[in-house]
């Protein structure tokens, strides 16, 4: 009766049977390519570490019948799974979910080197290779390589527009904003960029109105967007081409300003404003550590701090004080 369907019109029945469908002639339910690729990626890193499936599926602690539906392409499983697979084949979670610096031997060599090198280190060799590959490496390793195109990063309310207009007219620099130049690119806000296409078109055009202010401007004051440095590409572009300065300031300073200003994005849905402010300072810390220099603006009123950056970039810069 299984394969017998039943539909009522009022009093009456009217019955009709379709035959169950043959083993055979079960319709293969489409696989996920994403799926698909992860299988892959187990089963070749199980053929080059000579291990069979029953051996996986011990050491991960699954049902072998578990690895093979994840090896085949139609076993979604969960991260734990995943960690366990991992582990069992003595390779990073990374290397099984495809990240691109795992994706040739020669990555892999590479990622090996630096794994347990400290930051430093690991600095020397960013820049390094950067002047080996002809990006740049970065501006502060000698001060007689340090670009007269002069950056301020932070968070909103550290006092970039303020302070950059200020060093702009000492210098006799022109002075960019590069918040106005990617609104410039996009022919409206800031705001619209990202609620009508999203960060990853923001992202872009923000990489695009760096590359033309680097191209355009050979002695500038730029004052950059906060969250430039949360796209490697685009920073690793800023440190190779810009003398970096970090203005910084205390949250309950930054919190002041930026009320002040009348904006709290991204903090405006919260009523733990402060606390997302914090979070969102020590999430970008350790990025906006890596510039050349570095200025608390929470420390003195605006005329000693101008004076301490004025006096900070002219040295950098060898110019007369």
């Amino acid at each position: 009766m299984s394969s017998t369907i039943v539909r009522r019109a009022g009093r009456k029945s009217v019955a009709s049977a379709k035959p169950a469908p043959k083993p055979a002639e079960v319709v293969q339910i489409e696989k996920n390519p994403a799926l698909l690729a992860l299988g892959e990626r187990v089963r070749k890193l199980r053929a080059q570490r000579g291990m069979t499936r029953k051996a996986v599926a011990l050491a991960a602690d699954v049902s072998e019948r578990h690895l093979a539906n994840l090896e085949y392409g139609i076993g979604n499983a969960s991260f734990l799974v995943l960690q366990q697979v991992a582990a069992a084949l003595q390779c990073p979670l990374a290397e099984l979910i495809g990240d691109v610096t795992t994706s040739s031997p020669e990555w892999l060599l590479t990622r090996e080197l630096l794994a347990q090198l400290d930051e430093p280190t690991l600095r020397r060799v960013r820049i390094a290779v950067g002047e080996m590959l002809g990006t740049g490496g970065a501006n502060g390793a000698n001060a007689a390589a340090r670009s007269p195109r002069v950056a301020l990063i932070g968070l909103r309310g550290a006092g970039k527009s303020t302070l950059g207009q200020m060093l702009a007219d000492d210098l006799e620099y022109p002075f960019v904003e590069l918040s106005r130049e990617i609104e410039k690119f996009a022919g409206c806000s800031i705001s619209e960029i990202q609620a009508l296409y999203g960060m990853n078109a923001y992202r872009r055009y923000e990489r695009r109105a760096l590359e033309e202010a680097i191209q355009i401007y050979p002695e500038a004051v730029l004052a950059m967007p906060g969250g430039l440095v949360s796209d490697a590409a685009t920073f690793n572009l800023l440190l190779a081409h810009c003398t970096t300065v970090w203005l910084h300031a205390d949250p309950e300073h930054h919190m002041q300003r930026v009320t002040a200003q009348g904006d709290l994005r991204p903090m405006a849905a919260s009523k733990e404003a402060m606390n997302d402010l914090r979070q969102i300072l020590n999430g970008r810390a350790a990025f906006y550590s890596k510039a050349d220099m570095k200025l608390d603006t929470s420390a003195q009123p605006l005329a000693p701090t101008f004076q301490a950056l004025r006096q900070m970039v002219r040295q950098a810069l060898q110019l007369p004080l």
